[in-house]
């Protein structure tokens, strides 16, 4: 037994073998709609727990202006958030040469679209070019820290000759003595587990150039909410923490992280990952695209509806980005 749903044909209200288009849109440019809709929301669900755990850790969170202070080809000059804010302009102009595709592709203009997607392309691949070195340079680090055997971060600072404390590298005051250490592997460790790569200096060593360094204090992840700064112990302080040293922290990962707390850095990778994979996505669906420009694919349909389609997504991962540079970078 059958049912008949009748329907208005001549206002255009329903898909009708695809033909007929609800507000105005094709069927394929509503999947889109409901593919952007669905995204948006598990996105949402992300930057809600990366919210959620840093007001519950946020006397212990990194400061972004301490974690991402690299700037391509200027070794040595502290630039906090130069390039960060470099890589949103360019994302953000990408979005900008993608409208006029669009544009061009109303006005059946072939050159304008494949040169727009042309720019759309190169500035997303700028962009996954340098998130990448963005995540190379965490991953390696800038200072360096010691970590204790109940989870803190030891952080090393000096003060600049006008009052103000600044972080100093492992490297400005930590003389290598060449010890002789071990790197444990799956056959000499305990429970057949390895070790990760040895740092370049001991708990030792870093203990000894500590109490060898009268002017070199130490600054713990705890932050101070009153002056928004972190804590600097009293020499004596630092001297006592060191006493439960267990290893040198340089650089992060999904396990430490010498900023301050693992957690930030789990969430870091975790969700600009997320993000690198739908801009590296659209660039292959825009190259596609561009080379379907190019061979007249959409001259001869007599329409550009696919590169307003793949618009819809990239303008989708561009927003994204917005929230996710405020999220982690900003606030």
């Amino acid at each position: 037994m059958g049912a008949t749903i009748a329907v208005n044909s001549e206002d255009k209200t329903t898909w009708d073998g695809g033909g007929n288009r609800p507000f105005g849109a094709s069927y394929g440019k509503m999947m889109m709609w409901f593919f952007i809709v669905s995204d948006a929301l598990t996105f949402s669900g992300f930057l809600a727990a990366y919210g959620l755990t840093r007001f519950k850790f946020i006397d212990s969170w990194p400061i972004a202006d301490e974690v991402f202070t690299h700037f391509p080809f200027l070794h040595g000059v502290h630039a906090p958030m130069y390039y960060v804010a470099l890589m949103t302009f360019i994302l953000i102009f990408s979005s900008v040469t993608m409208v006029l595709a669009v544009d061009a592709g109303h006005q059946m203009k072939k050159k304008k679209v494949a040169w727009y997607m042309l720019l759309t392309i190169v500035g997303g691949l700028i962009f996954l070019g340098s998130q990448a070195w963005e995540w190379k340079n965490f991953i390696k680090g800038s200072y360096g820290a010691v970590q204790t055997t109940d989870g803190k971060i030891l952080q090393f600072v000096k003060d600049d000759g006008h009052g103000a404390m600044h972080q100093i590298a492992l490297a400005d005051f930590v003389v290598d003595k060449h010890e002789d250490r071990v790197q444990h592997t799956r056959k000499n460790g305990l429970w057949n587990e390895s070790e990760g790569t040895l740092p370049t200096y001991s708990v030792n060593e870093v203990v000894s150039a500590y109490k060898n360094n009268p002017d070199v204090l130490i600054r713990i992840e705890k932050m101070d909410l009153a002056t928004k700064q972190k804590i600097v112990l009293s020499k004596e302080e630092g001297a006592s923490y060191l006493l439960n040293a267990k290893q040198v922290v340089e650089g992060a990962n999904l396990e430490v992280n010498e900023y301050g707390n693992p957690i930030f850095a789990d969430f870091f990778f975790f969700i600009t990952g997320f993000h690198g994979f739908h801009v590296f996505s659209g660039v292959l669906i825009n190259i596609i695209i561009f080379f379907n420009v190019i061979l007249g694919t959409y001259e001869r349909r007599g329409h550009y509806e696919m590169v307003e389609k793949v618009g819809l997504y990239w303008h989708f991962v561009d927003l994204v980005w917005v929230f996710v540079f405020t999220f982690f970078y900003l606030v």
